[in-house]
C-alpha cells in the first residue's frame, strides 16, 4: 500500500516516524533481564533486507535462527515492527507465538496464515494490515531508510492471548511480566536509494 505513495509525499513525511522508543521491547513490563542471540542467514544486523523479503520481491518472510533460551523458558514469541513507519505506533509486520523453546529457527517463508495454528510449530497472529502472516516491507518512496526490528522473546509461561489471531495489543498484554530474555535483529529497507544488500551488518 505505502509503495504507491508518490516520492514527493514520502519525502514530505520523512519526519513522521513511530520511533524505536515505541517498539514492543521498550515496554517496561516486557523489558528483558537477559539477552538472546537472534540472527538470519539472509542479512546481518542493521543491514539491508534483500528485495526477496519485501513488497518489491516475492514478499516471503526471511529465515531466522537463535541461540538457546534460558532455563525455565516455556515458549518463544516473535514480533516484527517497523520503527520508522509514518504512524503513531510501529507498523507490525509479523507476530508468531507458541514457538517451542528449543526449536532454534524459522525457515524462509514460514510466517504465513495458519488459522488456529499448531502449538507444536507456533501460531501466527495479525499484522497491522489485519492479515494473518508476514506483511512484506513497503516503505514510501522518498521517506528514507526504515528499520524492521525482529524481536524474539523467551517467556516463562505459555501465554494465551485473546483470539486465535491476536494483534499487537493482545499479544503484548499477554506477554507482560513473563519475559526471561529477548533478542533483537534489525533489517533495513528503503526505496529509490542505493544501498548494499544482505550480510553487510554485524552478526551477533
Amino acid at each position: 500500500m505505502l509503495e504507491h505513495l508518490p516520492a514527493w509525499l514520502g519525502k514530505a513525511m520523512s519526519g513522521w516516524r513511530a520511533g524505536v522508543e515505541s517498539l514492543a521491547i521498550t515496554r517496561a513490563d516486557l523489558a528483558p533481564p537477559a539477552s538472546l542471540s537472534l540472527n538470519s542467514a539472509a542479512f546481518g544486523d542493521m543491514a539491508r533486507l534483500p528485495e526477496r523479503f519485501t513488497a518489491d520481491g516475492e514478499g516471503v518472510s526471511p529465515p531466522l535462527f537463535w541461540g538457546d533460551p534460558p532455563e525455565g523458558t516455556a515458549m518463544l514469541a516473535l514480533i516484527v515492527e517497523d520503527a520508522d513507519a509514518p504512524t503513531p505506533q510501529p507498523l507490525v509486520h509479523a507476530i508468531v507465538w507458541n514457538l517451542p523453546p528449543h526449536r532454534g529457527e524459522l525457515a524462509e517463508g514460514a510466517i504465513v496464515a495458519d488459522g488456529p495454528g499448531s502449538a507444536d510449530a507456533g501460531d501466527v497472529g495479525r499484522n497491522s494490515y489485519l492479515g494473518e502472516g508476514w506483511l512484506p516491507p513497503d516503505p514510501p518512496r522518498g521517506h528514507g531508510e526504515h528499520r524492521y526490528v525482529f524481536q524474539l522473546f523467551a517467556l516463562d509461561a505459555r501465554v494465551d492471548p485473546a483470539g486465535e489471531t491476536p494483534g499487537r495489543g493482545a499479544m503484548l498484554d499477554a506477554m507482560a511480566g513473563h519475559v526471561l530474555a529477548a533478542g533483537v535483529l534489525t533489517g533495513t529497507y528503503s526505496r529509490d536509494e542505493e544501498a548494499p544488500v544482505g550480510l553487510v551488518g554485524a552478526v551477533a
